[in-house]
């Protein structure tokens, strides 16, 4: 493991000197209800000493698989300061996935509710906070122990190209150059407010966490709702005075055009997880910071305040502090200014490696020969870039077979993998087609065993959800007639029919709307993409549509239908059949006491 510069005191240590200088600062806010500095280091060092009590060693790792609250917060802090390392897991997984993680970490508790703990039957020892809430609170905290720099702090997955999530493993000293390199950057103080609404398995809130609570800042934590709309995100965070902010890409798009009042609090908008298409509105009264940085370079490698009203794609920035950035060619060898290279990340927020897989750690976690010191490494990314003359860097997209998804880092073989374990299935694979707007989405290519067999693309939407969080799985599902195969015999993806010419697996019988109300969708979606050939069953994405066409197509079908629908719901049904049917299920759910044939007038009318 490559030797790191000397770095401050890990976060629990960082946390317990503020408990101790401003006890009754506010670190944790959620609606009416805080809990301070003070309290939440008390309620941590609790927690350590009953993990410790029950077993848990230095190194160890524990599991939690709770939804957004003080108490998983609590409780990542609390496994921190027992010398534990914490694996966030998304309660949005299926139990299969959520099983795979638990029992690779090796975690010695999941720290859960009662009911989820009862259903996924696991090894490792249960932690209910509300159970258990007693016998924690009368646990006595020992004298408190250094941790080593190079201890793991936290242990979070991501897609696997083996059918797998694979484990990165992350250490304090990792940690502690993202929260140094963020303070610094972003000027966080005690005064500042920050929001909490990425996923609690993507590694955006570890950036939402440490940094700002090291500093004496208030976490406001969203609701899930909340993280729905961008416009939902914009009002919270102007009532919660949030005045530093990380948003997905797919929402930070639409909301750095929109119209923000003077008086709003937000002092950065910081995004990331996908690439981001347009420059900020020049009226925004706070700055857009554009970032990008790989799970295994602990969050972010790069990162740029963006120039408001340009023209063209934004860059990704500059290499933050403690990191190196190379572009390399197939030789190794750094490129010149604008010409395409591999990106490398190095220095100090590398990784420690992927957990249980060596020779993939040996692979991708390489010697820095560019570091000046013989034990220092380098991550292969995967990720294409250029130099700019500005010194910025630009991102031309990936190498191999791994793509983001609505902000999520997808592994297309393990798409294909669990696809392919399909009864009816002889072939699958998975590829990510960009839309005419630059849009991700995910189509599926896939040769049934028997050419009459009655296979469709909800059939294996479901066999998917069983395994796979919803964000992987395609969209578009193509039907093959033969494998593509090259000259020489071998598979060509490469070959693989366009979706928009294809034949599609549940077919494409052109056909007029089946009711009133896909034919007033099917003119909306024509009217917001300025085509009029499009059909009843074309997705919207491949004829043309993004994030921020999407949220225009939201927008008019609550005025129109008076119906609450979600861009994630636009990515699952991205044609008008399908749309047409969930706007139908949701105006019904929310006038249950008419018939369904009423409730289907009184949408029209």
């Amino acid at each position: 493991m490559q030797m790191l510069h000397s770095n401050p005191s890990p976060i629990p240590e960082q946390i317990s000197k503020l408990a101790a200088i401003a006890p009754s600062s506010v670190a944790l806010s959620h609606g009416c209800r805080q809990l301070t500095y003070a309290e939440l280091d008390s309620k941590a060092d609790r927690l350590a000493a009953y993990l410790a009590e029950r077993g848990l060693v230095p190194g160890g790792t524990v599991a939690i698989c709770m939804q957004r609250s003080f108490d998983w917060i609590v409780a990542a802090l609390g496994i921190m300061r027992a010398g534990g390392a914490y694996v966030p897991l998304d309660l949005a997984w299926p139990d299969a996935r959520l099983r795979y993680a638990i029992e690779d970490s090796g975690a010695t508790f999941v720290v859960a509710h009662a009911a989820l703990l009862d259903r996924l039957q696991v090894k490792a020892q249960g932690l209910d906070p509300e159970r258990d809430a007693s016998a924690i609170a009368t646990a006595q905290p020992a004298p408190r122990k250094s941790l080593a720099p190079e201890s793991l702090a936290y242990l979070i997955y991501t897609s696997g190209s083996t059918g797998a999530p694979k484990g990165v493993e992350i250490t304090h000293a990792n940690l502690c150059n993202l929260t140094d390199w963020h303070r610094q950057a972003f000027g966080v103080t005690a005064k500042d407010r920050a929001s909490h609404l990425a996923g609690l398995g993507f590694d955006a809130a570890v950036w939402e966490l440490w940094p700002n609570l090291a500093a004496g800042a208030t976490i406001c934590l969203a609701d899930d709702a909340v993280r729905s709309s961008p416009e939902l995100i914009k009002q919270w965070m102007f009532r919660e005075r949030v005045t530093i902010s990380f948003v997905p890409t797919v929402h930070a798009s639409p909301m750095i055009t929109m119209d923000w009042p003077e008086t709003t609090s937000l002092r950065y908008l910081l995004t990331g997880g996908d690439a981001l298409h347009q420059y900020p509105n020049p009226q925004l009264p706070f700055k857009v910071v554009n970032n990008y940085g790989p799970t295994e370079g602990t969050v972010v490698s790069t990162s740029g305040v963006l120039t408001a009203g340009l023209p063209g794609t934004p860059s990704i920035g500059f290499p933050i502090s403690g990191t190196s950035l190379y572009l390399l060619d197939e030789n190794g060898q750094q490129v010149s200014q604008g010409t395409v290279g591999e990106i490398y990340v190095g220095g100090r927020s590398v990784g420690y490696g992927y957990r249980n897989l060596p020779d993939l750690t040996a692979q991708c976690f390489v010697p820095d020969p560019f570091a000046g010191t013989p034990d220092a490494r380098m991550y292969r990314t995967g990720d294409r870039g250029a130099l700019l003359p500005s010194g910025e860097i630009e991102f031309r997209g990936r190498l191999d077979r791994q793509t983001k998804i609505r902000g999520q880092r997808v592994e297309l073989d393990e798409i294909s993998n669990m696809l392919s374990g399909h009864s009816a299935v002889e072939f699958a694979a998975a590829l990510a087609v960009t839309s005419p707007s630059g849009e991700n989405v995910l189509v599926a290519y896939v040769l049934p065993k028997k050419s009459d067999t009655a296979l469709t693309s909800h059939d294996l939407q479901n066999h998917l959800l069983r395994t796979l969080p919803d964000y992987m799985v395609p969209a578009i599902f193509v039907r093959l007639r033969e494998l593509p195969v090259s000259s020489n015999g071998k598979l060509d993806l490469k070959n693989l029919p366009s979706p928009v010419d294809a034949e599609l697996l549940d077919g494409r019988a052109e056909r007029a709307p089946a009711s009133p109300i896909e034919e007033r969708l099917l003119a909306m979606v024509r009217e917001i993409l300025g085509s009029k050939s499009v059909s009843a069953q074309d997705s919207f994405f491949l004829a043309g549509g993004h994030s921020l066409l999407g949220m225009q197509l939201v927008m008019r079908l609550r005025e129109t239908f008076g119906v609450e629908l979600t861009l994630r719901q636009l990515f699952e049904a991205p044609t008008v059949e399908r749309l047409a049917l969930v706007i139908e299920s949701l105006f019904i759910d929310s006038i249950d006491s008419l018939s369904e044939e009423e409730a289907k007038t009184q949408l029209m009318e």
